[in-house]
């Protein structure tokens, strides 16, 4: 789970998270904390999107027309937020709002952001994902594939910036999402609770410290975080020189092949995260063994199922099978 999360901090265009797992799993603990490891970010101190003073090309219309008139835009930093959307939100909460009546009567558009705006280059967090209208769900992954929020009423259009990390949250036992839904997510992980006794011991532990005295509990990891932090930092700017080769290509092709994963979508995002785990650990290559380490998570919720039967071969198993044959050796 926190692999997945820091891979997506790496490289954003991974597609996101969809973390699986019975109450009570920490799920959200992680989406909180991933917020305190991430750089801060610089933006325009006055817009409501958080747009970059830097990159005119992701930049909401009123930046954009500020920076081709070479006004001087007012910068701040501030760290990065984690956005909740709530389960009950409704769709003009999501996208945000237009005023027909002032965009008909005097041909201005007046445009309240929704959840969407604030989200735009922070962590946008979907709590119990799978309880959400799939209106509601399609609408976030849409705009989390394009990078930006599009709202088109009457013949009116607007659209902002929404580039975010996107997490998404769920118990399986309360239902799952659409097999087209769960494509939409680059990666999938699931997990459960502890069953070592002194492991759980260490978790209650640990909680019983932090309810004593939280600033000392959160000195004692400072360090640990700050580490993290440089780790993910140093690897963001690694990560444009990882060039994959051929051989690397062709094994995520074949993989994606023999487990008959629809589309090609599984073979981007593998390839993504592989790039994004070889930049983590500071590889100076992309070889075999990071694909072999990202691809259960980039592939499993791909995989084709039939409510009957069991999968007859995981992730981890094809890959290893792929990974003996003589093209794939030489990689």
């Amino acid at each position: 789970m926190k692999l997945a999360l820091i891979l997506n901090a790496i490289n954003p265009s991974i597609g996101g998270v969809l973390i699986k797992g019975e109450k009570g799993t920490a799920k959200s603990t992680a989406v909180r904390a991933l917020a305190n490891v991430l750089p801060q970010l610089e933006t325009v101190a006055d817009c409501p999107y958080n747009c970059s003073p830097d990159r005119p090309v992701d930049m909401c219309r009123d930046c954009t027309a500020r920076y081709e008139q070479a006004e001087v835009l007012p910068r701040s930093n501030r760290p990065m937020r984690v956005i909740n959307l709530p389960i009950n939100a409704s769709e003009d909460r999501v996208v945000g709002t237009l005023d027909l009546e002032r965009a008909l009567k005097r041909g201005e558009i007046s445009f309240a952001p929704g959840v969407l705006a604030e989200a735009n280059r922070n962590i946008l967090y979907v709590d119990e994902v799978n309880l959400l209208d799939d209106h509601i769900v399609d609408l976030l992954l849409d705009a989390a594939a394009m990078g930006r929020n599009i709202i088109e009423r009457e013949s009116i259009s607007y659209a902002h910036p929404a580039r975010f990390l996107l997490v998404g949250t769920m118990n399986p036992e309360e239902g799952d999402l659409r097999p087209q839904l769960l494509d939409r997510f680059g990666l999938s992980v699931e997990i459960s609770g502890i069953r070592n006794v002194m492991q759980r011991v260490e978790v209650v532990e640990r909680r019983a410290d932090y309810e004593a005295d939280a600033g000392a509990f959160l000195a004692q990891y400072a360090g640990a975080e700050e580490e993290l932090a440089g780790q993910i930092v140093a690897a963001i700017e690694r990560l444009p020189g990882l060039t994959p080769s051929r051989g690397i290509l062709q094994l995520v092709a074949r993989l994606n092949i023999e487990l008959e994963i629809d589309g090609h979508r599984g073979d981007l995002v593998t390839l993504k995260a592989a790039q994004a785990y070889a930049a983590f650990v500071a590889a100076p290559e992309l070889k075999a063994e990071h694909i072999l380490k990202v691809a259960p998570m980039a592939l499993s919720h791909r995989l084709q199922r039939n409510p009957m039967e069991k999968v007859t071969r995981s992730v981890d198993e094809t890959l290893k099978h792929l990974l003996r044959t003589p093209a794939a050796m030489a990689v």
